[in-house]
């Protein structure tokens, strides 16, 4: 059994501390009472960390175990639920040993994108509830299966869509006032967010001791390590991994997933998707830009990546603009009392976690539930899909394929490939 200090102090030794970390786990003492909701914390970087932090002034929720593949941010984690809970948690490299903690009843993942399906199917197959971060998955197949996951096991998803539920409930008023039709019928929506994924083209380094590479790479390629995808030591920034299409769908689906969901959520669209995937023009030299690719949706309402950061709903009586610093309408009685009598109201949450940490004891539906968050990142998938083929493509939402005459072009590109032993089942 090795505590927080046996670690800490191995940790100062390059050639102990990997013999340490592949030994099953940082054994703490913490038990889950019967009345407390045990959970674990998989993913100790910046989003990790903050996500713990309210966890852990809670009085009916309790960090038993955590897990990440740098040890130095194991010992991090270890210390700040200590000084907390007064005793150490459990801790592991390998994420599959911790869902066989007794007292673990639930998960937070906030590792890289390229990760999360693998790890919550198979924490849902364990039967454990699960706050996943957003982008919920990398591919449309990849959602779907974690959405068959956690309807066969009967646990509670929530994604970590955050803006439906926090940043002064901005973005719960306008979506609102658009269903409720202020802006009248509504014609389409501007999204302004970043850029597509690019390939990574980082050189390789050596992997320092105490981290295991070849987990954090999981599904993705075979490469070196690199500190710019996986910082060495406890960071305070929001690494680089994001910007690369082998771990993510690049800054577009990094801020999209935030951004695109508050569309979606305005359309009254959690159940569906686009039915086009219309590219901008390729330049005069034949690249494809990297800006002004729309969806278009059934009903005529079309998305466009462009415009002012933030999202803009443009409606037949005029628009309203929201992102996390602000509201605007271009009548602002548009925004005013925006929950009339018989019309559609949207429920105020304390915080995206405590609407989580609710349904799990009481059966509700999250606001951003399974469901909600593989539709909102198959927008931003088939997006990028659309950027990459270079092609106006056609989709079937409900099938969730391409159709038409080029639907090969963009079927072929729904799934990428797969290291050996990181299959995500069902997909």
């Amino acid at each position: 059994m090795i505590t927080r200090r046996t670690a800490a102090k191995a940790a100062a030794t390059a050639t102990a501390f990997p013999w340490i970390m592949t030994r099953g786990g940082l054994a703490g003492t913490s038990t889950s009472a019967n009345d407390t909701l045990g959970i674990g914390v998989i993913g100790f970087g910046i989003r990790g960390r903050n996500l713990t932090r309210p966890l852990l002034e809670r009085s009916d929720t309790r960090i038993v175990g955590v897990c990440d593949v740098a040890g130095p941010r194991l010992v991090n984690a270890m210390r700040m639920v200590e000084e907390k809970q007064g005793e150490p948690c459990a801790a592991w490299l390998d994420f599959e040993e911790m869902l066989d903690h007794p007292s673990l009843d639930a998960v937070i993942i906030a590792t890289p994108d390229h990760q999360h399906a693998f790890e919550a199917v198979h924490a849902a197959n364990a039967g454990k509830h699960i706050y996943c971060e957003k982008p919920q998955t990398l591919t449309v197949p990849e959602g779907r299966a974690i959405c068959d996951a956690v309807a066969r096991n009967n646990v509670t998803f929530q994604t970590g869509s955050q803006q439906r539920s926090e940043y002064g409930h901005k973005f719960a008023t306008a979506v609102e006032a658009v269903r409720n039709q202020r802006i009248g019928r509504l014609t389409h929506i501007d999204v302004g967010i970043g850029d597509p994924p690019v390939p990574c083209d980082l050189p390789d380094e050596e992997t320092p001791a105490g981290y295991d590479w070849n987990r954090w790479l999981g599904q993705s390629p075979l490469r070196g390590f690199h500190h710019e995808l996986c910082p060495v030591g406890v960071h305070g920034h929001y690494p680089a991994w994001r910007r690369y299409r082998e771990y993510c769908n690049g800054p577009f689906a990094d801020f999209g997933a935030h951004h695109y969901d508050i569309a979606q959520w305005g359309m009254n669209a959690d159940h569906t998707g686009p039915t086009r995937i219309i590219v901008p023009a390729r330049s005069a030299d034949g690249t494809m830009p990297k800006r002004g690719l729309v969806l278009e949706y059934a009903d005529g309402v079309k998305v466009n990546h462009g415009g002012r950061n933030g999202i803009t709903f443009h409606g037949s009586d005029g628009h309203i603009w929201v992102d996390r610093g602000g509201l605007e309408a271009s009548d602002e009685a548009m925004l005013k009392d925006p929950r009339g009598t018989g019309e559609i109201a949207i429920p105020r949450h304390r915080s995206h976690l405590d609407d989580w940490i609710n349904c799990i004891k009481t059966g509700g539906t999250p606001v951003a539930n399974e469901e909600v968050g593989h539709r909102t990142a198959s927008m931003n998938e088939l997006a990028v899909i659309g950027y990459e083929a270079g092609e106006s493509l056609t989709w079937d939402p409900q099938a969730e394929r391409f159709e038409g005459d080029n639907a090969s072009v963009g079927n072929a590109r729904l799934s990428r490939p797969v290291r050996d032993g990181w299959q995500v089942q069902g997909t």
